[in-house]
């Protein structure tokens, strides 16, 4: 089941390459990569299990200072967030639509429309 303004993409590559596969891209890009969180190894480090999942949080300082300025709630949403995670045997890339952040934050325009195209090139 998706959760609200969250775009699932399916993945035919384990988590830690899909996630390598979408940094890599990323950062082809000129995006920066503020982390990347294992979240599955942080749980593991308390004595918890998780599914396999991984927590990028990336972007470009020159394009998010501006809007974070005009529109101030839109720095809660970033850095941008990319999730790769594991269910039942299968990898998903999961990040927030852009629609979604335009109606959260009562944008004029759509921000990081791109976003959904260059994660789904970046799993080819």
């Amino acid at each position: 089941m998706t959760a609200e303004g969250v775009i699932d993409l399916p993945s035919p590559y384990p988590v830690p390459e899909t996630t390598d596969h979408v940094q890599n891209f990323l950062l082809a890009k000129g995006m920066k990569i503020f982390a990347r969180i294992d979240q599955a190894a942080e749980a593991q480090a308390v004595g918890l299990t998780l599914r396999p999942t991984i927590l990028l949080l990336f972007g470009n300082p020159k394009a998010g200072t501006p809007l974070m300025e005009q529109f101030p709630s839109l720095a809660i949403d970033l850095p941008l967030k990319a999730l790769v995670w594991e269910s039942s045997g299968k990898v998903y890339l999961s990040f927030p639509s852009p629609e979604y952040l335009q109606q959260r934050h009562h944008l004029p325009m759509t921000p990081f429309a791109q976003i959904p195209e260059l994660f789904a090139a970046a799993l080819k």
